[in-house]
């Protein structure tokens, strides 16, 4: 039965705990973080890149094609913005971490401090 109350996960999304059992299996995943240098440095993902989302345009070379990009934000806004950006510049495997790195931490994952 549909639950009303719980957003459904879209197509483009991916949940922390697939993310983290996609980085155990050995795919190859780029950790993309668009927040600020700050919030990057508060806590951010192990192995993640940090490339601000105002930079993201001119920074599109450093990002590789042959990867699925996982775009990682505080919340999951900026990273969707992030990801259909990449979209839209020809990058296929594009997929916004749902809920940000708050859904990282609450699911208990680890995270550089």
């Amino acid at each position: 039965m549909f639950n009303f109350f719980r957003p459904q996960p879209r197509h483009d999304e991916i949940t922390p705990t697939e993310v983290q059992q996609r980085l155990a299996r050995g795919d190859r995943l780029y950790l993309l973080d668009v927040r600020e240098r700050e919030e990057y440095v508060e806590a951010h993902i192990p192995d993640s890149v940090l490339i601000p989302l105002g930079q993201l345009s001119r920074k599109l070379s450093n990002i590789p094609k042959d990867a699925t990009i996982i775009a990682i934000c505080r919340s999951g806004n900026r990273s969707g913005v992030a990801a259909d950006m990449l979209r839209r510049a020809g990058y296929g495997d594009v997929l916004n971490l749902r809920g940000g790195i708050i859904a990282w931490v609450r699911a208990g994952l680890p995270v550089v401090a």
